[in-house]
């Protein structure tokens, strides 16, 4: 284990309630930080701008730009990030370091190349009636984005969170100070702002990565990573799909009869957008406790599991590992489970005044409820689908994923049929039948684990 995991593991060491507290402010932080930084500066900038912005409807036009270049990033650049993830660490497994950082230059380019090319088409094609400035901002943010995005991946994989992080931190300040002193040019202005702090931080997370990661092979960039030998449709396919599971009934809602036209082919919910956004902000402890039990109990159970299968330990001793193994997945969802409970009471309880301290109407407390629910259900399903994968049931998981977009398009259609009373019911829906799934799928499996480590390996 690197980086998080020893700072985690060093402050749970001192087994004291300070230190505990400690290690989930500390996990929170990595964990939700980026999510934080991001939602606060888009935030901040349109505060500052109030005033200054005008007519203000340029402040809602750019909120809502940045959040199709998120969410479209994320779909796109969903393909390819789990097949990335699993290249980086085969070969680091391999001890073939080298191999590594030629790759991610080839991913970076790739990247590039696609969604600059994807995104060219968009703004000739598909945003009539806007600035030539605006058009090309939208198509560098796009690419620059989808880039972080990948250059996360690479960084997650070796566990350098701390860096993640901090990027963010000194990018998003960026992004304030430089939309806010743009602010007088209006739209173009904010946006410029936008890219010109996410360049930042991509500028910074790739510095530090190359600084740390020399690679001692020759090639300057290579494209292994899509060679057919470490190619996995299934891992294409699940970062593909939950990516669009997670955004796609905001896309619903946002070209249905409850959405607006905002600018270009763009369109909000107000209805929707603004609890999804609060909700959102309520997982932050179910994402501490996610990242804190899979970086310390089980990732070391997990570990120690397999090194007694691979060293031939005694079945006695392997029986004992697995056993532990189990419990350190099943106390992980559990405490996911009662964090978020806690905090879908506290939603429960006092969401009315959570609502009016946002300046935002009581009326949607009965959505912001579903949509906490909704949210807290999602972390679960994540974590779920993390020790899927930790296992390699790559099958299970893509089934999984498939379910949860069909499941979700389906009674988010029926939801916008049956009306407003109705709204959010559908995603949270279809997260309470994916996670019940899954933990059955999940209580099978470590059942046979035994059996699949030995039986199903390929020879």
């Amino acid at each position: 284990m690197a980086g998080v995991g020893f700072q985690l593991k060093r402050l749970l060491r001192r087994d004291s309630l300070s230190s505990d507290l400690s290690a989930f402010v500390y996990a929170g932080i990595i964990s939700a930080g980026p999510l934080i930084l991001s939602i606060l500066g888009i935030l901040f900038i349109g505060a500052l701008s109030l005033g200054v912005v005008d007519p203000p409807v340029l402040i809602v036009q750019f909120q809502v730009s940045v959040t199709y270049l998120i969410s479209f990033s994320l779909v796109i650049t969903g393909a390819v990030q789990l097949l990335f993830t699993r290249f980086i660490s085969d070969r680091l497994f391999q001890g073939q370091h080298d191999r590594v950082l030629p790759n991610y230059n080839g991913m970076m380019v790739t990247t590039t190349l696609f969604t600059g090319s994807l995104a060219v088409c968009l703004a000739i094609f598909a945003f009539d009636g806007t600035s030539l400035s605006y058009r090309v901002l939208m198509v560098m943010g796009f690419v620059i984005v989808s880039n972080i995005w990948i250059c996360i991946i690479f960084l997650a994989s070796l566990k350098r969170y701390s860096i993640i992080l901090a990027a963010f931190f000194v990018g998003y300040t960026v992004t304030v100070a430089v939309a806010a002193g743009l602010s007088r040019y209006g739209l173009e202005g904010l946006m410029a702002g936008f890219v010109a702090g996410h360049f930042v931080l991509l500028a910074c997370m790739a510095a530090v990565m190359r600084r740390d990661h020399m690679s001692g092979d020759r090639r300057y960039m290579a494209f292994e990573v899509f060679d057919r030998r470490y190619v996995y449709p299934s891992l294409v396919m699940v970062g593909l799909l939950f990516n669009l599971g997670v955004w796609l009934d905001k896309f619903m809602f946002w070209f249905s009869a409850t959405g607006t036209r905002v600018i270009g082919p763009l369109h909000a919910s107000v209805i929707y957008d603004l609890p999804v956004f609060l909700a959102y902000l309520c997982i932050i402890p179910g994402m501490a406790v996610f990242l804190l039990r899979l970086e310390t109990d089980f990732a070391d159970s997990y570990n120690a599991y397999y090194s007694a299968v691979r060293n031939g330990s005694t079945l006695s001793h392997i029986r004992e590992m697995r056993n532990d193994m189990v419990r350190g997945a099943r106390a992980g969802l559990y405490e996911i489970l009662k964090i978020q409970a806690v905090v879908t009471l506290l939603v429960f309880a006092f969401g009315d005044r959570l609502l009016e301290a946002a300046g935002i109407s009581v009326l949607y407390l009965p959505l912001l409820r579903i949509d906490v629910v909704a949210a807290s259900l999602q972390v679960l399903f994540l974590g779920c689908l993390n020790i899927f994968l930790y296992l390699d049931r790559r099958g299970i998981v893509l089934a999984l994923t498939a379910l949860f977009v069909g499941l979700n398009g389906a009674l988010t259609w029926i939801t916008l049929e049956l009306g407003p009373n109705t709204y959010g019911y559908g995603f949270a829906g279809a997260l309470v039948i994916v996670v019940l799934v899954a933990v059955f799928m999940l209580n099978r499996g470590f059942d046979r684990l035994e059996y699949e480590t030995y039986m199903l390996q390929k020879a």
